[in-house]
């Protein structure tokens, strides 16, 4: 791990270096998993993901993951080649081969498959789709808790529906590293990027929230990103009493927040420290903190069914 964080900033793990794959239904070492250089994915970005988390065996919000796959993939016509029953399987089986249990996380990344000429359009992929699946050993840094996200605002923006909705989990992702990159350059941890309007967004990574006199506020959702984990909050504070809005909402008022804080499936609810420069709240995150125990609370009650 680098000195910056991230998010995605995850404890070392030596397990990690001899990991199994899953491609194509064939279980490898991780030094064997290859896809063809004719791969939709590597020559166009085209496929959609998921990220899961494993927790004493049992996939958390599986049900919800697969609503976003499925829908992204039936939008841009792509056929995974399996059911939900058949992706499960799938998840199992690279698991077992792994001996993974809990704090485990999975990337499942389904392409159009190979193309038999290295064009844009869609009929030249004939072979039928490319399904991998990685699961590494993986615990978020504990650090990030205390010290949180240093954010900075880059001009790199979520943009309209028409031209890539951020609902689809697409493995086109160049939109975020750019802003991922422009954040870097401030000399910051990530990118904070607003609508096309100027409201606040998501991260390059992540879904956004604020708290501002105990109300949590996040996007309006029209431009962010399609998050499991940012329903999960919004559907926790509606059901314990915590006054949520998704709503339009400017740098002003990020700045003057009393708290912040990101999510997504890996980190859950990472608190956010500053941003462009300027500390947010007294560091004191006692919102964030009872949606966590609320968040962790739902994740056992999930996995005990």
């Amino acid at each position: 791990m680098t000195d910056r964080s991230s998010t995605h900033s995850a404890e070392d793990d030596d397990r990690n270096r001899d990991i199994k794959i899953f491609v194509n239904g064939d279980i490898v070492h991780r030094d064997d998993a290859k896809i063809s250089v004719y791969d939709s994915g590597f020559l166009l970005g085209d496929g959609m993901w998921e990220g899961m988390r494993l927790y004493d065996g049992h996939w958390a919000f599986f049900d919800d993951h697969m609503d976003r796959l499925f829908d992204s993939c039936k939008a841009v016509s792509l056929d995974i080649g399996m059911d939900r029953a058949g992706v499960a399987e799938a998840l199992a089986q690279t698991a077992a081969a792994n001996d993974m249990h809990t704090d485990v996380h999975c990337r499942l990344m389904v392409t159009r498959g190979v193309k038999v000429k290295p064009f844009q359009h869609p009929a030249l992929s004939q072979s039928g789709p490319t399904v991998v699946i990685i699961m590494e050993h993986s615990r978020p840094v504990d650090s990030l808790q205390s010290t949180g996200i240093r954010l900075a605002t880059v001009p790199q923006v979520r943009g309209l529906p028409m031209a890539q909705d951020a609902k689809f989990n697409s493995h086109s992702k160049l939109n975020c590293v750019i802003a991922c990159l422009q954040a870097e350059q401030a000399g910051a941890d990530e990118g904070l990027m607003l609508d096309p309007h100027g409201f606040v967004n998501t991260t390059n990574a992540c879904n956004f929230f604020i708290v501002r006199r105990g109300e949590v506020w996040t996007s309006t959702g029209d431009y962010c990103m399609n998050g499991v984990t940012r329903q999960k909050v919004i559907d926790l504070c509606r059901a314990d009493g915590i006054p949520v809005f998704e709503k339009n909402f400017s740098l002003y008022e990020a700045y003057g927040a009393s708290e912040a804080f990101l999510t997504g499936t890996f980190g859950a609810q990472t608190p956010v420290a500053e941003i462009d420069g300027k500390p947010i709240g007294d560091g004191t995150r006692p919102v964030m903190a009872r949606i966590q125990k609320l968040y962790k609370d739902l994740v056992a009650r999930e996995i005990s069914k």
